[in-house]
């Protein structure tokens, strides 16, 4: 792995579960992993319901807008990881992939949210770990 590595989250949407999961490797890790993330389809805006989610553990995700996945995202990833987006996302050698299977949160409220938006979290402390750990204490 690079001194700063590089993750791309992808969905369909990127509205949901990609979104979340940009934003919990972005308030843990900080500024020692780079971060990405985009849809196979874009919607128009980012699931309120996972906006409200993440707001509830102090994490503002209201002004991101989803992003088509691009060859170029991909090509400048370390590490690629898909939420449902099925076989949409193009492969290089030597990118790490890894498929998160994760229930999709479009169309569900913020209680359905939850769940998913922690076992995301889970998810990303454990990428983080073998990515990008932090000093030893």
């Amino acid at each position: 792995m690079p001194e700063k590595p590089s993750v791309l989250f992808v969905c369909v949407h990127n509205a949901g579960r990609s979104q979340m999961a940009a934003a919990w490797l972005t308030h843990l890790a900080g500024d020692r992993v780079e971060v990405r993330s985009a849809g196979s389809a874009p919607a128009a805006q980012v699931n309120p319901a996972a906006v409200e989610a993440m707001r509830e553990v102090g994490i503002d995700i209201a002004a991101r807008t989803p992003k088509i996945l691009d060859i170029e995202a991909v090509r400048a990833s370390d590490v690629c990881v898909s939420m449902g987006c099925g076989d949409t996302c193009p492969v290089f050698p030597g990118k790490r992939y890894l498929d998160w299977a994760l229930e999709d949160p479009a169309g569900q409220g913020v209680e359905a949210v939850r769940p998913i938006r922690d076992e995301i979290r889970k998810l990303v402390e454990g990428l983080i770990e073998e990515i990008a750990p932090g000093p030893s204490a």
